[in-house]
């Protein structure tokens, strides 16, 4: 079983819903429009959303979402903890087919993020983290849903290794700007053998966890329910995601929900 019910109740609505985006992706009826930013939403997004909200809903915490009801501040300020949801992160790549989408649910407490799911379904990779208990990795997620003790026995911590033999680094693939090209030259200047690589969705954070690369840059806009998951899954493995403006941890349930630009290092 896994160390805590709320990381078993995170773990097991990720799944589920990995398992309702499943039904649409490949599917050439999948229903899109767009948002006023010209992000797109589909029905995989409104299926995931609702399942998740259903099942976060039942543990009696609040649920913030970005396919959910706006919520003002005035009332989710008041919130000492709540879940924070992306039910599908990476609809583009979704709709291009790459399989690097994922479900990222957040437990966060009095604006810090201490538990994490990322599932990225196409793959059948898990990642999942608490403050209490560490960042652990599943391989094979899918084919142990219906066996939630296989399901943690499968769990390997993380970092899998410190840091990668060459200095790498991962960025968007979707959202590449000229602020992060700048700050890639610059880091070329002085790291010759600089290697980037692009990847969609929350997964960036997960190979900064796992020691897969050294750092994500991001100054392109993001919203608090982007990073939330991943934030969380940083910090159990040791890393850190840093607001490049304050140069201090990420917080949440601010206000603006919109990101500063972060370093996940």
């Amino acid at each position: 079983m896994f160390p805590s019910p709320e990381t078993g109740i995170a773990v097991q609505t990720a799944l589920e819903a990995g398992e309702l985006i499943l039904e649409c992706y490949g599917s050439e009826e999948i229903q899109t429009e767009y948002k006023p930013d010209n992000s797109p939403l589909t029905t995989a997004d409104r299926n995931s959303n609702e399942i998740i909200l259903q099942k976060l809903l039942e543990t009696g915490l609040p649920v913030l979402s970005e396919e959910g009801e706006p919520i003002p501040y005035e009332e989710r300020k008041e919130w000492p903890a709540f879940w924070m949801v992306d039910p599908l992160d990476g609809t583009r790549e979704f709709l291009a087919g790459n399989g690097e989408f994922t479900v990222n649910i957040a437990l966060i407490r009095d604006g810090h993020p201490v538990l994490g799911v990322i599932y990225a379904p196409a793959k059948e990779q898990l990642y999942f983290a608490s403050k209490e208990e560490g960042a652990f990795f599943i391989d094979g997620a899918r084919s142990l849903i219906a066996s939630p003790d296989r399901l943690a026995e499968a769990a390997r911590k993380l970092p899998f290794s410190s840091n990668p033999d060459s200095f790498r680094i991962v960025a968007s693939r979707s959202h590449m700007d000229e602020k992060t090209l700048s700050y890639l030259e610059r880091l070329r200047q002085n790291n010759p053998d600089l290697d980037v690589l692009r990847c969609g969705s929350s997964l960036k954070f997960c190979m900064v966890a796992s020691g897969e690369v050294h750092s994500y840059p991001r100054f392109s806009p993001t919203m608090e329910w982007d990073t939330a998951a991943g934030h969380a899954i940083l910090n159990a493995s040791g890393r850190t995601l840093i607001d490049t403006l304050t140069g201090r941890e990420l917080l949440y349930n601010k206000e603006d929900l919109q990101n500063p630009g972060f370093i996940a290092q």
